[in-house]
């Protein structure tokens, strides 16, 4: 799906976070980030189901939008971490919020969804 252009204007506050933060897995990617950095094969391994293509797509809208700080070393092979930047650090109590709602409620979407197969 592509991303509207909004030229700088939001339909609503709502609609400028999840322009930022929706989608499958940048919401995952920004709470693994929360409390430390991460390299790229690290949250490769803690999100199994999304492909490289789509995690390496996700980390650069993050990093576009300035939610997320890529900081490549020089060495052999080459180094790559992900942290949040302050910016991006303002979004933890977001991410705190959605992962304690989903805590809660996880098994009733579950048995929801199922009733509804």
């Amino acid at each position: 799906m592509a991303k509207r252009n909004y030229d700088c204007h939001f339909g609503c506050p709502v609609e400028a976070t999840l322009d930022v933060i929706g989608g499958k897995w940048k919401g995952v990617v920004l709470y693994h980030l929360c409390g430390r950095k991460r390299r790229y094969n690290e949250l490769r391994r803690l999100l199994p189901d999304v492909t490289q293509r789509m995690l390496t797509l996700q980390l650069r809208e993050l990093e576009r939008d300035g939610v997320v700080l890529r900081s490549v070393y020089p060495e052999v092979p080459p180094r790559v971490e992900y942290e949040l930047t302050p910016f991006g650090e303002s979004l933890r109590p977001i991410i705190h919020l959605m992962r304690e709602w989903g805590a809660e409620w996880k098994n009733r979407i579950i048995k929801t969804r199922q009733m509804a197969a």
